[in-house]
């Protein structure tokens, strides 16, 4: 019996050393080991064997890239203004062990030595700097952070302005300015249209003018050509059948009511050609009908009356 009771506290005792000896190590992680207190060896993943009752897993490190970010933090700028700048923070672990014995508190660490590393970079930029100058202000406080924290066994990889907040009355002001720009170059861009728009319409009604121009120009031509050559016709039609006189005094007196239609026909001057045709016109009609008593004039020396002619008038 006491056999029996030996061996089971045996094979406890071998369960228990087997079970605290034999250590996993999952993926992207590390363990840090002690001896009797002291730093012993850093477990990489994977199965590893410890002593156990001798060896103590002291922290338990994650490998991989780590996020961080810290609140709003209030920062002075060279031009004497107060802005809160949140910042986030991109770091890794590169060595456990000094990551475990050089410092104590990592993410506690790191947030101070970002806030004091911002405020000496903001405190040289004025605050349209400071909002224009992200990139220049991330690589900044990235090489101080990495070069501080590189005696921790971190390694800072990216710093990033997560969001820059100028006081109330500022960003009013800032709004203001802009509103204005845009109204600016909105009256400079509708100026601008209607330059071009009047431009365009000066340039047709030119083209309308030249173009009315000439074709008054070929209509007046045209007209010209074709009275010239009814003319001509009528003057070849007129020699070419002989005409006399009594024909050309009848045409003439079937043209002048055409005349007389004219608004600004005031005065008919009648040629003194026309006074031979017309009488010899009368003196035809007169043969017809038998002429009256001829009454004696009275008048000049030789008894014949004084003749004038008159131009007709309409």
């Amino acid at each position: 019996m006491a056999g029996v009771i030996v061996a089971v506290v045996v094979a406890a005792v071998v369960l228990i050393f087997l079970v605290r000896a034999v250590r996993i190590v999952p993926q992207a992680r590390a363990m840090v080991v002690e001896r009797l207190g002291r730093y012993h060896r850093t477990l990489t993943p994977g199965l590893a064997i410890v002593v156990p009752f001798v060896d103590r897993v002291r922290d338990r490190i994650d490998l991989r890239e780590q996020v961080v970010s810290f609140p709003p933090q209030p920062v002075i700028t060279e031009d004497n203004l107060v802005v809160g700048i949140d910042t986030v923070i991109y770091f890794q672990v590169t060595d456990p062990r000094a990551a475990t014995y050089e410092i104590a508190n990592v993410i506690r660490a790191i947030e101070q030595l970002t806030v004091t590393t911002l405020r000496n970079v903001i405190g040289g930029l004025n605050l349209e700097a400071t909002l224009t100058s992200r990139d220049q202000i991330n690589g900044q406080l990235r090489g101080v952070l990495d070069e501080a924290t590189g005696k921790w066994g971190i390694r800072v990889n990216r710093v990033e302005l997560k969001a820059i907040d100028p006081p109330r009355s500022i960003q009013d002001s800032m709004e203001k300015q802009m509103r204005a720009e845009r109204d600016r170059r909105a009256a400079i861009l509708t100026a601008e249209g209607v330059k071009q728009s009047e431009i365009l319409r000066a340039e047709g009604e030119k083209q309308a003018a030249i173009l009315r121009a000439e074709g008054e120009r070929e209509a007046q031509i045209l007209t010209a050509e074709g009275e010239a050559k009814a003319i001509g016709t009528v003057f070849r039609a007129i020699h070419e059948g002989d005409a006399d006189q009594k024909l050309l005094a009848y045409q003439y007196l079937q043209t002048l009511p055409q005349i007389a239609q004219g608004q600004a026909s005031k005065l008919w001057i009648v040629p003194s050609e026309l006074t031979g045709a017309l009488s010899g016109l009368g003196g035809l009609l007169g043969a017809a009908a038998p002429a009256p008593a001829a009454a004696p004039a009275s008048g000049g020396p030789n008894g014949a009356a004084p003749q004038r002619s008159e131009p007709a008038s309409g």
